[in-house]
């Protein structure tokens, strides 16, 4: 199945500082701040939406084309993505702006200061999927994540005007949306992800009530953290898969995007909701397991020691077969 992931490619540069920032602002001087923060710890990690979830549909031997926009100083990060099983050769290169950047400072009371620089983001709105679509034989499923605006609303028209099932999963961008974007980016998709927040969000923005919504796209899947996730279908029971329990609790960034490779991993193996579903939660809770959102292995002895221990033998017999057949063709 040859799967496209339209979205945002980041670098983030998380720092620590040790004291707190409320010591060092006086009430009577806020209107002219000018700080340095002397910080302990940086960290540079991978991120973007759609490059989070290539990278676990990577891991997981599907292939996946990468299509973003990047700067010139994306080939490191190029290098790792196809190292992890991650096509990057259709995502454009700026020549005059760096990687969209999210820079966080942190100090002891876990308040943060950060600010997000969008760089070669804004770009994406110039990518013309019909063409990609062209060169590498047509797409099956192309996941239409967080982005410039303009970018998705262009890749979601082309999408319905190519006959390709799409992956509605808008996300970050719900915040800013107004109820027109909210509905140009829903309608028609195949399937929808959202998480609990912003299944409320989308609904007050659409002004689409949950049968509304599902009238409108195949599948809406609903991650509720610790709670798992929900599966709902157009006049059809609402399903209910459980979390997967993490043996440690690390750094919740990108969890929501792990998920979201095991479940669409499952649509490209043909699965039932459910046993997708379960993927994705055993996915998300390895994800939770580390710091990063690229930094779990996803080793797929583990991936089926998880679905055995928590959802039983069929699950992880189905999962087990899937991805050795993956690791044949991989191979060949």
């Amino acid at each position: 199945m040859r799967i496209a992931l339209t979205g945002s490619i980041a670098t983030d540069h998380l720092m620590s500082f040790p004291g707190s920032f409320s010591e060092q602002l006086m009430a009577d001087h806020l209107d002219q701040i000018s700080l340095s923060f002397l910080i302990d710890e940086l960290e540079v990690r991978r991120g973007g939406v759609a490059a989070n979830i290539a990278f676990g549909l990577g891991r997981l031997g599907l292939g996946p084309i990468l299509v973003g926009a990047a700067g010139e100083d994306f080939a490191d990060y190029s290098a790792w993505l196809t190292r992890s099983g991650v096509d990057t050769d259709n995502v454009l290169i700026s020549s005059t702006n760096h990687t969209a950047r999210f820079v966080c400072t942190t100090d002891n009371a876990q308040n943060q200061i950060a600010s997000f620089y969008p760089g070669a983001m804004t770009e994406a709105r110039e990518i013309d999927l019909t063409r990609i679509a062209d060169a590498v034989g047509g797409f099956d499923l192309v996941v239409i994540s967080p982005n410039d605006p303009d970018a998705m609303v262009r890749h979601t028209r082309q999408c319905r005007d190519l006959g390709v099932p799409f992956v509605a999963d808008p996300s970050q961008q719900l915040a800013r949306a107004d109820g027109e974007l909210v509905r140009e980016l829903v309608n028609g998709a195949t399937y929808l992800f959202t998480n609990e927040y912003e299944s409320m969000l989308l609904k007050q923005k659409s002004g689409w009530t949950s049968s509304e919504v599902l009238a409108r796209v195949g599948t809406w899947v609903i991650t509720h953290g610790e709670n798992g996730a929900t599966i709902s279908r157009n006049k059809q029971p609402t399903l209910v898969v459980p979390a997967v329990p993490p043996t440690e609790l690390a750094e919740p960034t990108g969890v929501g995007d792990a998920f979201r490779a095991g479940f669409i991993a499952g649509i490209a193996w043909e699965f039932d909701d459910t046993t997708s579903a379960q993927l994705g939660a055993t996915m998300a809770t390895l994800a939770l397991e580390v710091v990063g959102t690229q930094e779990y292995d996803a080793e797929h002895a583990e991936i089926v020691d998880r679905l055995r221990v928590t959802f039983g033998t069929e699950s992880a017999e189905l999962v087990k077969e899937r991805l050795a057949a993956q690791s044949a063709l991989t191979v060949h």
